[in-house]
Formats: structure tokens, C-alpha cells, sequence
């Protein structure tokens, strides 16, 4: 986390440098209105892990999709990008990315629960067989404005927002258990059945950013982006870290080719709560941790 941050203040720290080095002049660029559609993949390495509940002691402890649920850790996946950029120097963006992923364990390592989903408590043990699914789209959607142009290069300012569509799914042999008097449970007693528990939610995180863009020569750009945001409201926390940096190199009219290096990363708990004799109390916070790093491949075509 602190590398990504590193990178954010850096960016910061050029935007003077840039002003200062290219004679910042205030004429009014010649750009028309333009049309961006990019399709491409990207390559990621992710990380994600689930806060679970250890069935000895009630204690909470977090357990990775990677590591224990056997889901793939590198991954090819698809994304799409548009862009709209008017009046020299006003930008809308909206672009999507998928991650889904499933995996199979013959014999689950450690026994942990599965707190509060539906309302009820799900108990997963050792040696367990079970099928796991992690299915998130990251649609994101934002406004740019340009605060200083050149001729071969812009910096501007961004806010956006970032929503997260997070779908769990854990299929296999899963004891049920019914919480006590005082909310608690540690599932002492229950049967293993075959069992489906799933969950979805979807998480907003409004964003800041910068992003800035240079023309090395002709036909060759390099442009770079960071987003950052951190929330607590309501019982919703949740932070996230978005920054790019790449090249686009036009080889017709219209087209073009990009290359980029992309980290992310987004870190989300939902405070869940019961009902006990009408009054409601906070038992458990659910929690998310999802990052990816690596390179993006995209066509480009512009009009």
C-alpha cells in the first residue's frame, strides 16, 4: 500500500515540474470533440482474501481465495473503455472490467465459519470438499477536466466513482448453524449437509484523481493516471487505489495501440447486525480485500 501511495505523491510533485518545464501558456487548444473506444485484456495477478470466524474460540482471522479456496492467481481477463473528451478541455470516461473466477478443493485445511449470511452462520471443516466462486465487475465512471495544456501535453483533475459488483458462491458439505441467545456461534452442534451460500453486494466508492498525458513525438503518447478514495459512512468502510501508467502508439488514422502496467487495489467491510428482543446489535463485520497487479493490452479507435 505504501508503494502505491508513493506513486501518487510523485505524480502530484511532477504536475509543477511539467508546468514549470514546458512555459505553461493559457491559449485555447485546436482539439475537436472526440470519441475514444477501447477493447483489451489485462493481465492479473490478484490477491483476495474473506474475513472468517474460527469455530474454537470466536476469534476472527482472514482466509485467502488464493491459498485455501485454490482460485486462480493469474488470470487473462477482458475489459472495455469509452471515452468522450469536449470543449478542448472536458473529459467523460466509463469503462468495465470482469474477474470471475472458480475452483475446486478436495480438502479444505483449517475449519472456519461463514458469519452471518441470510441470517444464519455456516460451518466449513477440515477435510471438507468445496467449490468456490469469486465473480467481480468493476464498472467505473468519471469526469475529467484539464487544468493545464500544452502542446504536447494536458494534467487535469478527475472525481468518479468506482462500484464494485461482488458475488461469493461456496458449494459443498456445510453444517448450518443456528445463533444462541447472545448472538454468538460457535457451532458446536450441527449437522454437514450438502449446501449452497452464496452472497452478493455492491460497493460505491466515489474517487479523486489525477491523470496527465505527454506526446514523446508524432504518433507516440505516454499518459499515466492515479485514483484514490477512502469512505466511512453509514456501515460501509472502504478505501481504494488506482493507478496506471502507459503508451499509446497510432499506426492509422484512427487507431491505435496501448500498453499499459495497472495496480489496484480496494479493501471493503459491511458492519453486519441482528435483531435480539428489538433491539439491534453489531456482530460482525463483513470484509472484502481485492488488488491486482500487472499489464494492459488494448485497440483503440478514435473519431
Amino acid at each position: 500500500m505504501i508503494r502505491p501511495f508513493f506513486y501518487f505523491v510523485m505524480l502530484v510533485l511532477w504536475t509543477p515540474v511539467a508546468y514549470a518545464a514546458s512555459n505553461y501558456n493559457n491559449h485555447t487548444s485546436t482539439q475537436i470533440d472526440t470519441y475514444t473506444f477501447d477493447i483489451g485484456v489485462f493481465y492479473a495477478n490478484s490477491d483476495s482474501n474473506i474475513i472468517v470466524t474460527n469455530p474454537q474460540n470466536g476469534g476472527t482471522f482472514p482466509i485467502d481465495f488464493e491459498d485455501e479456496f485454490l482460485l486462480a492467481e493469474e488470470q487473462y481477463l477482458p475489459y472495455f473503455e469509452f471515452k468522450y473528451a469536449f470543449n478542448q478541455r472536458h473529459n467523460l470516461y466509463i469503462d468495465w472490467k470482469s474477474l470471475d473466477r472458480q475452483a475446486d478443493n478436495n480438502s479444505i485445511s483449517q475449519d472456519f465459519i461463514l458469519e452471518d449470511i441470510d441470517g444464519k452462520d455456516y460451518l466449513i471443516e477440515v477435510g471438507a470438499k468445496l467449490n468456490t466462486e469469486l465473480n467481480i465487475d468493476i464498472l467505473r465512471i468519471g469526469y475529467g477536466y484539464d487544468v493545464w495544456q500544452g502542446t504536447n501535453y494536458s494534467v487535469g483533475f478527475s472525481v468518479g466513482l468506482h462500484t464494485m459488483f461482488i458475488e461469493t458462491s461456496f458449494k459443498g458439505t456445510i453444517g448450518t448453524c443456528i445463533p444462541g441467545t447472545d448472538l454468538t456461534s460457535l457451532c458446536s452442534n450441527v449437522v454437514d449437509t450438502p449446501e449452497v451460500v452464496d452472497d452478493s453486494f455492491t460497493a460505491p466508492l466515489p474517487n479523486i484523481g489525477m491523470y496527465a498525458t505527454y506526446e514523446l513525438y508524432s504518433g507516440w503518447e505516454l499518459y499515466a493516471h492515479t485514483q484514490y478514495f477512502a469512505i466511512e459512512y453509514d456501515d460501509v468502510d472502504g478505501s481504494l487505489l488506482d493507478v496506471r501508467l502507459g503508451v499509446q502508439a497510432k499506426f492509422c488514422e484512427n487507431w491505435s495501440l496501448k500498453f499499459a502496467y495497472n495496480y489496484y487495489d480496494v479493501d471493503i467491510t459491511i458492519e453486519k447486525k441482528r435483531k435480539l428482543n428489538d433491539t439491534e446489535l453489531r456482530t460482525f463485520d463483513h470484509n472484502i480485500n481485492y488488488s491486482f497487479t500487472g499489464p494492459m493490452f488494448a485497440v483503440s479507435y478514435a473519431f
